[in-house]
C-alpha cells in the first residue's frame, strides 16, 4: 500500500467528522452570509425545544467517536505506509513522500515515449544550442571602469592557469561553480528592486535567473565527466564563498561595473573552452561519450561525445557574454534594464 491509500484512509474515518454536520467548527460559514450562509443556519439550527442538557450529551458522543475514529484511521494509516514502505523496500525502491497535501510527481516522458528521469528540468526546458554564434566578439575597454572590469578579469586567471594548467574537466567544474553566481545575485537585487518600487523588471529577473540556471546545468554535466579531489572541492567552497560576496557588494555599488565584469568573465571562458576543444581533437584529452544529462538537456545526438558537450557548452557561453555586455550598455547609456525588453531565452 502506498501513502495516497493511506490519505485515502484517513479521509474516509475522519471526512464525515470533520466535515460532517455535527462538528461545531463547521459553523463558520454563518459568518459569510448570503445563500451560503442561510444554508449553513439551516443545516446547524437545533429546535428549540431541545434542551441545553441534551445538546451537551450529543456534543460529548461525537467528540468520544471523533477520538475514536482519529484513533482508527491514525492506526490504520500508519499501517498502510508501514506496508507501503516495506513493499517498496523489497522492490529495491524509495518508499513515495506522503502526498497527504496532493503533491504528486508528474510522469513525464521524452519525444521518445521513456520516462523522463530527471527532476533537475523539465523536457520542454531542453532546447538546442546556437552553435552558430560569434565566438570572437569582444568588447574593447574604453572608459575607466571598462579598463578595471576587463584587467581584473584577467588578473584572476592567473592563479587559474597555474592552478589548474590543462585539466580542462576540473577546470570547466571550477568555472561553472563561480559562473553560476552572478545570475542568481543579480536577479535577487532586482526583484528586490522590483518590490521595493513597485515597478515591472522587463523580464531581467528572469532572464538573469536562465543564466545562473543554464550555468548551473554546466556544472551538473561536467561533474559526470571530472571528479574533483577533496582540496579542489574545498578550493570551491573558498573561492565561491569571497566571489559571492564580493559580486554581491560590487552590484549594488555599480550594476554596469558588475555587468562589464561578467561579460569579460564569459570571454575567458570561451577561450578555456576553445582550448578544451584543442586537447580533445589533439587526442590529449579523451573524448568520452556524452553524459546522459547533457544529450537530454542540449537534446544532443545519442552518440554524442565530450566534444559535442563542450562545443554546446562554449555556444551557450557566448550567449551569456553577449548578454551582460548588452546590460552593461544599458546602465552606462544612463538607462534602466527594466525600460529595455531583456533577452529572454537567448541562449
Amino acid at each position: 500500500m502506498s501513502s495516497r491509500v493511506a490519505g485515502s484512509v484517513l479521509l474516509r474515518h475522519l471526512g464525515p467528522r470533520v466535515f460532517g454536520p455535527t462538528t461545531p467548527a463547521a459553523q463558520r460559514p454563518l459568518l459569510a452570509g448570503g445563500e451560503g450562509g442561510a444554508v449553513a443556519v439551516a443545516m446547524w439550527a437545533r429546535p428549540l425545544s431541545t434542551s441545553a442538557a441534551e445538546a451537551a450529551r450529543e456534543e460529548a458522543t461525537a467528540s468520544k467517536d471523533n477520538v475514536a475514529s482519529t484513533a482508527a484511521a491514525t492506526a490504520e494509516a500508519m499501517q498502510a505506509a508501514k506496508a507501503g514502505a516495506v513493499q517498496a523496500a523489497k522492490e529495491g525502491k524509495s518508499p513515495a513522500a506522503s502526498s497527504y497535501w496532493g503533491i504528486v510527481p508528474a510522469k513525464l516522458v521524452n519525444k521518445d515515449g521513456a520516462e523522463w528521469k530527471w527532476s533537475c528540468f523539465r523536457p520542454w526546458e531542453a532546447y538546442t544550442s546556437d552553435t552558430t554564434i560569434d565566438l570572437s566578439k569582444h568588447h574593447k575597454p574604453k572608459v575607466l571602469l571598462d579598463k578595471i572590469a576587463y584587467w581584473t578579469v584577467k588578473s584572476l586567471r592567473v592563479p587559474t592557469d597555474i592552478f589548474f594548467q590543462r585539466r580542462y574537466g576540473c577546470r570547466a567544474m571550477m568555472l561553472e561553480t563561480v559562473a553560476a553566481v552572478p545570475g542568481m545575485v543579480d536577479g535577487m537585487l532586482l526583484h528586490l528592486r522590483s518590490l521595493r518600487r513597485f515597478e515591472q523588471s522587463g523580464g531581467w529577473i528572469r532572464a538573469l535567473l536562465e543564466e545562473a540556471e543554464n550555468e548551473r546545468m554546466h556544472l551538473m554535466t561536467f561533474m559526470e565527466v571530472a571528479n574533483p579531489k577533496w582540496y579542489e572541492r574545498a578550493l570551491v567552497l573558498a573561492v565561491q564563498g569571497v566571489f559571492f560576496n564580493a559580486y554581491f557588494l560590487g552590484y549594488i555599488v555599480s550594476p554596469k561595473f558588475a555587468h562589464r565584469v561578467v561579460g569579460y568573465l564569459e570571454e575567458e571562458a570561451i577561450h578555456s573552452y576553445t582550448e578544451f576543444l584543442r586537447d580533445l581533437e589533439a587526442g590529449r584529452i579523451e573524448n568520452v561519450p556524452a553524459p546522459r544529462i547533457a544529450i537530454d538537456y542540449w537534446r544532443l545526438p545519442a552518440d554524442a561525445r565530450l566534444k559535442d558537450v563542450v562545443t554546446v557548452v562554449r555556444a551557450d557561453e557566448a550567449h551569456h557574454r553577449d548578454v551582460n555586455h548588452f546590460a552593461a550598455d544599458i546602465h552606462f547609456q544612463g538607462l534602466e534594464l527594466n525600460k529595455t525588453p531583456a533577452p529572454l531565452g537567448y541562449h
